[in-house]
């Protein structure tokens, strides 16, 4: 309903106290905001829509080209644009003779060392438009590829989401762990990596007590939960959440702002999965639907 019919029916019913109006609809106004410049993200240069390929990485040489006989196969550009070269977690690469190729933006040296997103930042190596950076994943080294003109970007017609609802934006305890715990995270690559977490939040959703179990992620905690709707209404494999360090023994927790993984998007992504210890046998109508359904 829009809200200038729920204005109306204020004015004519008087069922609404006068000061939940403005404030329900500048929060649904920020929660809108906030989901605008999640998408725009996504469809970015740098967005998960123009992932575009995944090239693991063998001991040696691996050349790279728009030749189909390359072991890394470009859309476009040179028919060989150079070599990645990997032994013992590091790629250095090659650029060919008569080849221009950019490193994070500068012009590149014939050879040049790649860091992976192991490390604080991946590297970008760019040629002929395209971009690509070595990710480390369990025990492989991959090179992926970043298309500006990829079919899911082309191709995207915007995200849907099930309606702002502040029943899910709550406050939780944080119960925080002496020291760190170390959980195990699986990708759906199937690699387990043990990940810091360091507590637990709390709260109450339609009379059942639930707990979450996040990790950190750029000094925020990162939520991988599922709930009842996965399957259905949202992605099957999950969700990600995202909120504030704790404060005075308190975490809010807002579902409005539950997003789809990468994975939802591309084929190309090595999205974390939840732990069993995040599966909430409660259904949350908050948040990303499944993309592409609607």
């Amino acid at each position: 309903m829009c809200w200038k019919k729920v204005a109306a029916l204020v004015g004519v019913l008087g069922l609404f106290d006068a000061g939940w109006l403005p404030a329900q609809s500048d929060y649904a106004s920020r929660i809108e905001q906030w989901r605008a410049r999640h998408e725009a993200e996504l469809k970015a240069e740098d967005g998960w829509l123009v992932l575009a390929g995944l090239f693991w990485l063998k001991d040696g040489a691996n050349p790279a080209g728009s030749d189909p006989a390359n072991t890394i196969k470009l859309p476009r550009g040179p028919a060989r644009a150079g070599i990645f070269e990997f032994h013992a977690g590091a790629t250095v690469f090659r650029t060919a003779a008569g080849v221009t190729a950019f490193l994070n933006g500068k012009v590149a040296g014939f050879a040049v060392q790649l860091k992976s997103d192991a490390e604080d930042s991946a590297d970008r190596l760019q040629i002929a438009g395209l971009s690509m950076s070595v990710i480390h994943r369990g025990n492989r080294y991959g090179v992926r590829l970043w298309v500006p003109a990829s079919p899911a970007r082309q191709h995207f017609n915007g995200l849907h989401w099930f309606p702002v609802n502040e029943k899910y934006r709550m406050t939780a305890r944080f119960v925080t762990y002496e020291k760190p715990k170390m959980i195990p995270i699986t990708n759906v690559l199937g690699d387990t990596e043990p990940e810091a977490s360091p507590g637990y939040v709390e709260f109450t959703l339609d009379g059942q007590r639930l707990r979450l179990e996040p990790v950190t992620e750029d000094q925020h905690l990162f939520f991988i939960f599922r709930d009842l709707t996965a399957g259905r209404e949202t992605y099957a494999a999950g969700r990600f959440l995202y909120a504030s360090a704790p404060k005075n023994g308190e975490v809010e927790l807002d579902f409005n702002k539950a997003e789809n993984p990468p994975c939802a998007f591309t084929a190309y992504g090595t999205c974390p999965l939840p732990p069993k210890q995040n599966y909430l046998a409660v259904r949350i109508a908050a948040g990303e639907l499944n993309y592409g359904e609607h």
